[in-house]
């Protein structure tokens, strides 16, 4: 009897390491997890930035083509001047105004039917659609890895390592709504 008395004790030890080690590894896990997250949300926001630039770029390229057909429409042409000026990378109302004055620019070819029949006017359009489909895709990348990261910061028992590790949520990146 002496000997089940004392392999008791030895056996308790050995079930509270072995849970105590199950414990360190979930809690391990889970922050390379909440790590990877954060991670993968910032290539994904890194992906927005690219292709933001890239349609920056275009725009001195498109604002001289268009130039040349305007009258009246130099107020359009200014302000997406002006809106390339460096800013904050994170500023998203400014991105959202610089998309409605891009699309000022672009609506000048329907009054114009010699602009529309340019050839570095459509290059740069054609341009100009490969970027915001790029854009789109590099949107969805990140909504995707934002959508993930939430899911584990908000998610009960991951979110006691994100409070603890320092992980918070993100906020979407969306698009102004068309019809608004």
């Amino acid at each position: 009897m002496t000997g089940l008395r004392e392999s008791a004790p030895f056996a308790f030890v050995m079930v509270a390491a072995f849970v105590l080690l199950v414990a360190v590894i979930w809690v391990l896990l889970a922050y390379n997890r909440l790590v990877c997250g954060r991670n993968q949300l910032r290539e994904g926001w890194s992906g927005i930035e690219v292709q933001l630039k890239r349609r920056h770029d275009l725009v001195p390229a498109l604002v001289e083509c268009v130039k040349g057909y305007r009258t009246h429409e130099r107020e359009a042409l200014e302000a997406i001047t002006r809106a390339r000026s460096p800013r904050s990378s994170d500023d998203r109302a400014d991105e959202q105004q610089f998309s409605r004055d891009l699309g000022r620019v672009v609506a000048l070819a329907e009054a114009y039917p010699d602009l529309k029949a340019d050839g570095q006017f459509l290059k740069l359009m054609k341009e100009l659609v490969h970027v915001e489909e790029q854009l789109q895709y590099a949107r969805r990348y990140y909504n995707g890895s934002v959508r993930d990261l939430n899911n584990l910061v908000e998610s009960f028992p991951s979110n006691l390592v994100a409070r603890f590790g320092g992980f918070g949520s993100a906020s979407f990146y969306e698009v102004e709504r068309a019809s608004d």
